[in-house]
């Protein structure tokens, strides 16, 4: 083996196969492939080499031969240069013959030189969230809401607030358009649901009666063919219906929770709620921090790696759309957008994710950050606990699952977990310029 080259990301270095061993592996591939040769006046399978090679060529096996021990070859001098390869090698082979030491150029991407300073103290803004009177309120409502008895009105004409189901016909110019008619659709008068102008156009009408209701599309709607058309529709008023709200007293909370009382239910809902704030602060806070690290992170990131992120969250959209019952080749057909075109769009979020892998993974280096056993024995239980809480055998199976190939995999997940947790707990969190809106007005 030569010296081996690096510019920039990339090493070349030059192998040799020697003549013996490549001898070897043509008499493994003779024995293993001789069943598929057929000459006329032998069997098939049973042609001697010789023949085999006066007919096919001398060389004939070589190129087999050589993609047999090429892999472990290369497996071998890559452990030795202890070179941390990030993509498939490029392999060139000027010329071989059997008989002879072949001469094989290796060109690989390996893990870039990643250097990073000032990730002590870095500044972002503090994420703050108020509990107040009116978010839990809003969320008790929610549950006087989902208990409420529905009441068919037929005594009165239709209002703000009641539930209406319509049929409805659309017409522009006279003529109906796409996705312009229902029926039996529900609708809340006054919750803006509709074109603007249709709500307030059906109040006053009373069950049974047919109108038209006159309005303009706006001029950024979804549509570009009706942008700031005028539209007729003809509605028809099925039925008129009603929440009414159960009362917010004891019996109501005793009925809903485990709680007496209004107050003790309040006060439980009031610390999740603190709860479930300081942890979106937290996370907040901790993705804030994983930006920053792109940007102060100085390396040189191979196209290999990026290429690399691009099919993984690929594969995880497609997994997604798989169990909707879709795939990603009939999604993208669906929007028209071609594989490449959709995978290219990918690059810029993915370039930003390996960046930030490769900069927690130097952080961790710097500041010794290394899970123990233990840790990782503690990681995986509580994710066999999270996914199979009382089942002993499925938790059985998915330890030994988790022990083997995976352990690596968690092993690094827990280590940019805790160098995250590291430059949180060594972060300055400086005061936003304008105060963080409460949960309500988000």
């Amino acid at each position: 083996m030569t010296d081996i080259k690096r510019e920039n990301n990339t090493v070349k270095f030059e192998m040799v196969l020697k003549a013996e061993e490549v001898k070897i592996a043509e008499d493994t591939v003779f024995k293993k492939n001789r069943k598929y040769f057929q000459v006329p006046g032998f069997r098939k399978g049973k042609v001697p080499r010789k023949i085999i090679e006066n007919v096919y060529g001398k060389e004939v096996f070589l190129e087999d031969a050589i993609n047999e021990i090429l892999p472990k070859k290369y497996e071998e001098t890559i452990e030795e240069l202890k070179l941390e390869v990030v993509d498939q090698p490029h392999v060139n082979i000027e010329e071989a013959h059997s008989g002879e030491d072949i001469k094989v150029e290796i060109s690989v991407d390996v893990k870039p030189e990643v250097k990073i300073e000032g990730y002590k103290g870095i500044e972002v803004e503090d994420v703050k969230y108020e509990v107040t009177e009116e978010l839990l309120n809003a969320e008790i409502d929610q549950q006087r809401s989902l208990n409420a008895r529905v009441l068919n009105i037929d005594d009165r004409a239709a209002e703000e607030g009641d539930k209406v189901n319509i049929d409805f016909v659309g017409k522009v110019d006279g003529e109906e358009f796409e996705g312009g008619a229902g029926e039996n659709q529900d609708l809340v008068l006054g919750s803006n649901t509709f074109i603007p102008g249709f709500e307030k156009q059906i109040e006053g009408h009373n069950i049974d009666d047919e109108f038209d209701v006159n309005v303009t599309f706006p001029e950024d709607y979804f549509s570009e063919d009706l942008k700031g058309k005028e539209a007729v529709f003809s509605v028809r008023l099925n039925s008129i219906s009603k929440e009414e709200l159960p009362e917010l007293d004891d019996e109501f909370i005793k009925d809903i929770s485990e709680f007496d009382t209004v107050e003790e239910y309040k006060n439980d809902l009031r610390e999740k709620k603190v709860k479930q704030f300081e942890e979106r602060s937290i996370a907040e806070k901790k993705e804030a921090i994983s930006k920053k690290l792109v940007e102060i992170v100085e390396v040189d990131v191979p196209k290999g790696m990026v290429d690399a992120q691009i099919n993984t969250q690929m594969q995880n959209f497609d997994q997604n759309l798989r169990s909707q019952g879709m795939n990603l080749e009939d999604y993208l057909g669906m929007i028209g957008v071609e594989v490449k075109d959709f995978a290219e769009n990918l690059r810029e979020d993915a370039l930003k994710q390996v960046k930030s892998a490769l900069a927690l993974e130097k952080v961790a280096e710097l500041e010794g950050i290394v899970p123990t056993d233990e840790d990782v024995d503690a990681e995986i239980e509580n994710i066999v606990n999270l996914y199979f809480k009382d089942n002993e055998e499925q938790k059985t199976k998915m330890r030994e699952y988790m022990n083997g190939s995976n352990r690596e995999s968690i092993k690094e997940d827990l280590m940019n977990k805790k160098t995250l947790d590291y430059l949180y707990e060594n972060a300055k969190f400086i005061e936003p310029a304008e105060e963080t809106d409460s949960e309500e007005d988000k």
